[in-house]
């Protein structure tokens, strides 16, 4: 195994074609196709599943790309500490809940790591595709929270998937609301005093289930329910139809606007929010830079 064939498959994975990746790399596709096949021969795993219609990755393939895409990544550290020149495009990826914490701390990550070339990804998505992500290693860190409701499931989940919680910082419930909302001007709400008004979630896709909400409460019944994919779109119907959504209260005026305001929520219950890291993987340098920025916009620091 050469760290050329993980550069190889992982140019395959990216691309979803051989033809398309021998490109990018420069290669015949005879060549890339006899590398891949004797990488799986030596490793006794078959990374890819060949169609009519084309590749994907196997189940297996899955988990060795995850691998593969770890080595490659401290071995592009190794190549930036001891060469003479820069190790290349620096890498990192992170899949999160949506909270503005991560975005400043993204951007601070970004500024700081100062390279001329790098490809970074921050994914907003759903809680189990945030697990799932850091499992397979496609993303180094994961940020989401668990409260007492879905702590069992979720930290058996993650024990499962062999990965850590570390908590960044315990949040009381909040909503978040429109300026110009009724609400809006109140020092705290109750539940009963949110009836009246449209509840704004986060969509979680085929494991749509109570115990991976993005929000806390997620069992109480609402005779209006609107489910989200983004933050852009839930904060403009927060606006728009006087919704609301239950939340951390960590909130940015300069990323979201002077039009969304948090107001505690009287309500038993709290929030545990943390990073998730995969135990079999040393976390890179850039990966404590991005949870030191972490915690210095949740105040955990």
């Amino acid at each position: 195994m050469t760290l050329q064939q993980l550069k190889y498959i992982v140019a395959v994975a990216k691309t979803g074609t051989f033809s398309e990746a021998a490109k990018t790399l420069f290669l015949s596709q005879p060549s890339l196709t006899k590398a891949i096949k004797e990488l799986e021969k030596e490793m006794g795993v078959t990374i890819f599943d060949r169609t009519n219609k084309g590749v994907s990755v196997s189940k297996e393939g899955e988990i060795f790309l995850g691998y593969a895409r770890q080595v490659l990544e401290q071995a592009a550290l190794l190549e930036e500490k001891y060469k003479t020149h820069s190790g290349g495009k620096q890498e990192f990826r992170v899949s999160t809940q949506h909270y503005s914490f991560a975005v400043n701390a993204f951007v601070d990550l970004i500024k700081e790591c100062g390279a001329d070339e790098y490809d970074f990804s921050l994914r907003e998505t759903q809680t189990f595709a945030i697990i799932d992500d850091v499992s397979k290693m496609k993303s180094e860190i994961g940020i989401l929270y668990y409260n007492e409701f879905n702590q069992t499931v979720i930290q058996k989940l993650l024990k499962t998937n062999d990965l850590v919680f570390t908590e960044l910082f315990t949040a009381q419930p909040h909503i978040f609301v429109s300026s110009g909302n009724p609400l809006a001007k109140r020092k705290f709400v109750r539940m009963e005093d949110l009836a009246p008004y449209p509840y704004l979630s986060y969509e979680q896709g085929e494991h749509n289930s109570f115990y991976f909400s993005e929000e806390i409460f997620s069992t109480t019944i609402r005779s209006k329910n609107i489910r989200v994919m983004d933050r852009a779109t839930l904060f403009n119907l927060l606006i728009g139809l006087n919704g609301y959504t239950v939340c951390s209260g960590v909130i940015d005026k300069e990323l979201n606007g002077e039009n969304i305001v948090s107001i505690p929520l009287k309500a038993e219950g709290e929030m545990h929010i943390g990073v998730i890291t995969h135990k079999k993987a040393a976390l890179s340098k850039l990966g404590k830079s991005y949870i030191k920025a972490l915690q210095k916009y949740t105040g955990s620091i």
